[in-house]
């Protein structure tokens, strides 16, 4: 579980396929970003495990799910991604939940310039359509955002003066691909108006097993 607060910035180096998985080298900016293996690291939005660590950061596989599920498949030697560890039980939960697990591959539509701040358009399939609210929260390329705009297959979110500094999306361009993962409250939220009775444990169930 993460929080959607970048930590560092991290630069892909390497590339190399091992049967079905992609193994990614990842060298963090920042040089207290300590990790050891089998951590979870989310990296621009995609929860990824790390197999090993090296001098200069850390290795990880992605599955071939993963790969075609995000855009990690996407990511030329260099590209710079965003890293954040995964959330401490003990730590302050200042974005919001988020699973690295990635929704949908979105599209930018336009950043465009609003005073200080940027305004960051997104278009993505109209199914997911249902867990977007106005005000809620959202993770682009694992960032937690608010959500200014909901409308059919898209949104906008407002990109801070902090948050163009600390993350990458300032150069995004149009046409460039979005990890998104809509909130994991909403889509609890949403699955149960969808199946209002449900299909898993219920009091009557537990009573007619002698509960």
């Amino acid at each position: 579980m993460f929080t959607g607060l970048v930590e560092t910035i991290g630069r892909v180096g390497q590339l190399t396929h091992r049967g079905n998985y992609l193994v990614l080298t990842v060298a963090p900016e920042k040089l207290t970003f300590d990790v050891k293996d089998g951590d979870s690291i989310c990296c621009d939005g995609a929860c990824l495990t790390v197999a090993m660590t090296t001098k200069s950061g850390f290795v990880v596989e992605a599955s071939q799910v993963t790969v075609v599920r995000t855009t990690l498949g996407r990511w030329p030697v260099g590209y710079r991604v965003h890293l954040e560890r995964a959330l401490r039980a003990d730590s302050r939960l200042g974005g919001h939940f988020v699973t690295g697990h990635v929704d949908c591959i979105g599209t930018v539509e336009a950043l465009s310039t609003v005073g200080e701040s940027q305004e960051l358009n997104v278009r993505y399939d109209g199914e997911f359509d249902p867990l977007v609210v106005s005000k809620g929260s959202v993770a682009i390329n694992g960032v937690s955002l608010t959500v200014n705009e909901a409308r059919k297959g898209g949104l906008s979110v407002n990109l801070i003066p902090y948050t163009l500094k600390a993350t990458t999306l300032a150069s995004l361009g149009t046409g460039d691909y979005v990890n998104i993962e809509f909130d994991i409250l909403g889509k609890y939220i949403a699955k149960q108006r969808l199946n209002p009775a449900g299909d898993g444990l219920t009091m009557e169930k537990l009573l007619e097993s002698g509960w």
